[in-house]
């Protein structure tokens, strides 16, 4: 599977005309999010909200923080979390029928990209895992997505994020997660915070760009907090929330006269959007508290003047009783009466194609990426020169059995050890299958098999590197059999141990704690490897079962050392000989068995499988349980429920 090919700085593979999207109408009517609190679905989020989208047209969700903005955004999309439950309706052209995939794009608050690829390279990807048809087609509408979202310039430009690559700013980087829901040609698009953490000059940049997309047909519905007087003057409707209540909906201008008819009328030199958080955010309370005997060289310190639970009360019994929201319910009546066409799923991309797209795109990652595999694979070179000059000149006489079976021990213990330096890299792939996997972009059996099968170049090269360097260093037997022996174990070891971080990883999700814990694991599995005590001289309850049997320093080693000295011989004086079994046996124990070590590598197989399916259980059937409440915590603490 090829790159996509790079084109001229400012170029696109389609000219400079992008076709047309065929947007939809979305209309809602009575709708009430609650939930689950200290009591069942006590907590009334969002409460008989009525409100339109046409295609063509930027509709955006206002209010201060938790005012419900994020939730009826979600909550019009299908995407509440499984704590949440909705009442009323929601219709798209004209039809109660849920949105199929591929009609709609959904755009997070926070995205994860990948920063070692171009734009256009993630967006060729991203058109890869999501669309079905040929590969002409999908550069043909990534070529669409970047002049869309007017990011001609940046399309060959690394997207950055780490620490020599110069990526692309804040503006550009939102850009790129909504060229990547683009792909799909929506015919509604629904952004949760467009201009989350972007200056004055991006957050215009940005609403131009929407805007343009929506002259190009798309129907437009997102959230925002705060905008400057010309972002707010590109708006074409505009939704006002307080703690769950529409305070107004319908036409920008008409929300000004709106506030004026309240009794509050926005003041010259103020931008609207501040002016209508000024009087319905409570916070402003404690703050004019503080203030109250303040005042600036204007006078009063806001042109509020009232306490704002009454404004509240005031904007909404006005907007109840005004021509405004009749004429809502008047256009969702007819919006509603008949049904116009069925939104029809585009079809998805088939999961073995998935699987080709996330090995290719983890090798290219991994290949640039030097703190993913190279900087491990510069760690493990030097690890393995450090107990190869320690080890080294050992001979092969019996005197020098318990001192090789240490260094095996070292060397085996040690490199597992160090692979925890792979965490963070694993804790990025996950927050990108996360993000992926939320607009069904991905499962969690393609992303593993990818990740697995991307990972075994990188995981074989250190392998053969670090084996090789320690056999000739420490001096074990000259046959080559037994060194391919010896770097398979290791490689297996290292796939083991892979899928054991990945497992933590998916647990935890924090860097800090995975570390913590995987730290502690591997002293439990060293400790029960049977090196510092025999195996069966270790006390049966928790050390032999289960810590003995589920450590994998135990089968790799135990492998390592049988195939260093099953069939050996040694003498013992002039006349007596002993096997090389009888000479480890005081220790470390092994099998006689010559298949044993066979043995050993099969279960260093299934143990790298286990795990691996540990974690497919985690991401199919136990994180995503809890990920809507985590979601849903994370915005009420980033106030924006």
């Amino acid at each position: 599977m090829a790159s996509p090919p790079v084109m001229p700085e400012g170029g696109g593979g389609a000219g400079n005309v992008v076709r047309k999207i065929a947007g939809a109408s979305i209309a809602w009517k009575d709708l009430t999010v609650t939930m689950n609190g200290k009591r069942r679905y006590s907590d009334k989020v969002v409460k008989s909200s009525n409100g339109y989208a046409f295609p063509g047209t930027m509709t955006v969700i206002m209010g201060p923080a938790k005012s419900g903005k994020s939730t009826l955004l979600r909550a019009l999309a299908g995407r509440l979390p499984p704590s949440a439950k909705m009442y009323g309706e929601v219709f798209v052209n004209g039809s109660k029928s849920h949105m199929p995939y591929g009609s709609y794009g959904f755009v997070e608050r926070e995205t994860q990209l990948i920063g070692s690829l171009t734009v256009r390279e993630f967006l060729y990807y991203s058109a890869l895992l999501q669309l079905p048809g040929f590969l002409c087609q999908k550069r043909s509408v990534v070529e669409d997505a970047i002049q869309a979202m007017s990011l001609s310039d940046y399309a060959n430009k690394l997207i950055g994020g780490h620490c020599y690559m110069k990526g692309l700013r804040s503006g550009e980087r939102r850009r790129v997660s909504i060229a990547r829901e683009l792909v799909m040609r929506p015919h509604i698009l629904f952004i949760d915070e467009p201009l989350y953490h972007l200056d004055s000059v991006s957050a215009l940049l940005m609403m131009v760009t929407l805007k343009k997309l929506a002259s190009m047909g798309c129907t437009l519905v997102f959230t925002i907090y705060q905008s400057s007087t010309e972002v707010f003057g590109l708006f074409d409707r505009i939704c006002l929330l307080s703690n769950g209540n529409t305070l107004f909906f319908g036409e920008t201008l008409a929300c000004l006269q709106h506030f004026s008819n309240a009794g509050f009328p926005c003041p010259i030199m103020q931008s609207p959007s501040d002016h209508f958080l000024r009087a319905i955010n409570t916070d402003f309370d404690r703050i004019i508290a503080m203030c109250k005997n303040w005042q600036d060289d204007n006078g009063d310190f806001s042109a509020v003047n009232m306490d704002t639970a009454v404004a509240i009360r005031t904007l909404e019994a006005t907007y109840k009783s005004s021509a405004d929201a009749a004429s809502v319910e008047t256009m969702i009546l007819k919006l509603t009466e008949r049904e116009g066409t069925q939104l029809k799923s585009k079809g998805k991309a088939g999961a073995a194609t998935r699987v080709a797209v996330l090995t290719w795109r983890s090798l290219l990652v991994m290949s640039r990426e030097w703190k993913y595999y190279w900087l491990r694979l510069i760690l493990y070179l030097i690890l393995t020169l450090c107990i190869g000059t320690l080890y080294s000149g050992l001979g092969h006489s019996l005197s020098s059995v318990a001192t090789r079976v240490a260094a095996v021990f070292v060397f085996v213990s040690f490199a597992s050890l160090l692979g925890i330096a792979g965490i963070p890299s694993l804790l990025k792939e996950i927050k990108i299958y996360r993000s992926e996997a939320s607009n069904q972009h991905s499962g969690a059996f393609v992303f593993l098999l990818g990740q697995f099968l991307g990972s075994i170049p990188f995981l074989f090269l250190m392998s053969i590197s670090s084996s090789l360097v320690f056999y000739f260093m420490v001096g074990l037997r000259d046959d080559f059999s037994l060194l391919m022996y010896f770097v398979l174990n290791f490689f297996m070891c290292l796939l083991v141990n892979e899928g054991l971080m990945l497992s933590i990883a998916c647990i935890w999700r924090d860097v800090y704690w995975s570390t913590l814990t995987l730290i502690s694991v591997h002293v439990i599995m060293m400790l029960a490897a049977g090196h510092f005590r025999i195996r069966n001289a270790l006390p049966k309850l928790v050390w032999t079962y289960p810590f003995a049997y589920i450590s994998f320093h135990t089968y790799s080693i135990q492998g390592l050392l049988e195939n260093e000295y099953l069939g050996e011989v040694f003498a013992v004086g002039e006349v007596r000989s002993i096997s090389g079994y009888e000479a480890i046996r005081g220790d470390y124990q092994i099998s006689p068995d010559t298949n044993s070590k066979w043995r050993n590598m099969l279960v260093l197989l299934a143990m790298a499988f286990g795990y691996r399916l540990v974690v497919y259980v985690l991401l199919r059937f136990g994180l995503n349980k809890n990920v809507s409440a985590r979601l849903l915590l994370c915005h009420r603490k980033n106030n924006n429920s």
